[in-house]
């Protein structure tokens, strides 16, 4: 699976029971939202027409007959491709009834979102899908059980989906001789921040930041490397000490972090982790969907204690605070928006905790806000 969990695909098929009385759906989670992360937005706009031959080949593997893609509202010019592309593949009888004389149907629906990072979540994406205020719901029954409409529900990231096309011409052995033992094929790495050609970049899983970094053409000029996020910002954060960690979802794992959606953002020694902790904490906050109260409560006060923190107010046994709020939080949310903020501030607190001290002792960041930016960093 290419989701931010890498739940394997074909058990997450094999999840349908054998017979329900409802009919079942194939939805295609296209809400990419996770800050850093951008791989399935330019997939679908470079080639939205391998989606739709993905979402053909897996419904008629399901046997499944409506198929819907959830896209986030705000790309507006990939959703104009995806439906143009939905349009032609119906035009030339891919879709609709009795394709290709086969006497198999499928309808597809793009459908947009409203923006909301919550609806990432498969459970608040299904609500959203049938008109509800997108929030998760209790599991189980899980969606493969009772999913869209009460019937069993497959829901798959977009790169899961469009990789099946390749998989299915080239043979599994070929897919297989990629990546490595447990965790096979390839993936797109999103590689942003302070590097020097930030972009996508397509690779087998396994491969390491530092030799993504050399096609990446190394870390901005005249500086080094800080720390990094392996999966987004709802993982936790590296160093340069991982630099050779291979990025795969077993490994990363073992190393304290996780793989995610491959959302490498890349920081320099020009930036204050305690900010970059704040900004991500500020968008957990606004982002929650205020269902449960670890959640709601919890990324508030993350966002009210790290100002002051960022500020140099405030002592040290305020850290020891965030971490206890950190507790409330892990493992006791609704869903994994919870789980995901607290993982920075974990993670930083733990590997930089020198930091947040040095913004007491100076009363303020130690850190000129304009040197981590593309104008104050650039050297002569």
């Amino acid at each position: 699976g290419r989701g931010g969990a890498g739940f394997p695909t074909g058990m997450k098929w094999g999840f349908l029971p054998p017979s329900s009385p409802n009919p079942r759906y194939l939805v295609v989670n296209a809400d990419e939202s996770e800050p850093g992360t951008c791989k399935d937005i330019p997939l679908m706009m470079a080639n939205p027409h391998v989606l739709v031959e993905g979402v053909i080949i897996s419904s008629y593997a399901i046997k499944s007959n409506q198929a819907f893609i959830y896209v986030r509202g705000e790309v507006l010019h990939v959703i104009r491709r995806l439906q143009q592309a939905v349009a032609e593949a119906y035009e030339a009888g891919y879709l609709g009834k009795d394709i290709l004389g086969s006497g198999y149907d499928l309808e597809l629906v793009v459908h947009t979102g409203a923006g909301a990072y919550i609806c990432g979540e498969e459970t608040a994406l299904l609500d959203s899908l049938e008109g509800f205020r997108g929030q998760p719901r209790l599991k189980p029954p899980f969606p493969a059980v009772a999913g869209l409409y009460g019937g069993p529900t497959v829901i798959n990231n977009v790169e899961s989906i469009a990789s099946v096309p390749s998989i299915v011409a080239n043979g599994a052995d070929w897919f297989a001789s990629m990546g490595t033992e447990k965790s096979k094929g390839f993936g797109i790495f999103s590689l942003s921040g302070h590097v020097t050609r930030p972009g996508q970049y397509e690779a087998p899983l396994g491969i390491t930041l530092r030799e993504l970094l050399e096609m990446a053409g190394g870390i901005r000029e005249g500086h080094r490397l800080k720390f990094w996020t392996p999966g987004g910002s709802s993982t936790p954060i590296f160093t340069d000490e991982h630099l050779d960690v291979p990025l795969d979802f077993e490994s990363v794992g073992a190393a304290g972090s996780m793989l995610g959606t491959r959302a490498l953002q890349i920081f320099d020694e020009t930036t204050c982790v305690v900010r970059a902790v704040l900004r991500w904490s500020e968008f957990y906050a606004h982002e929650s969907c205020g269902k449960c109260t670890p959640c709601r409560e919890g990324t508030y006060w993350y966002k009210q204690m790290l100002k002051r923190l960022e500020a140099g107010q405030g002592e040290e046994k305020d850290l020891e605070t965030l971490l206890d709020l950190s507790d409330n939080i892990l493992g006791r949310s609704f869903c994994a928006l919870g789980d995901g903020a607290t993982s920075p501030v974990v993670s930083s607190i733990k590997l930089f905790r020198d930091e947040y001290l040095q913004h007491f002792e100076q009363g303020g960041c130690p850190f000129d806000q304009a040197a981590s930016t593309l104008w104050g960093g650039a050297t002569k």
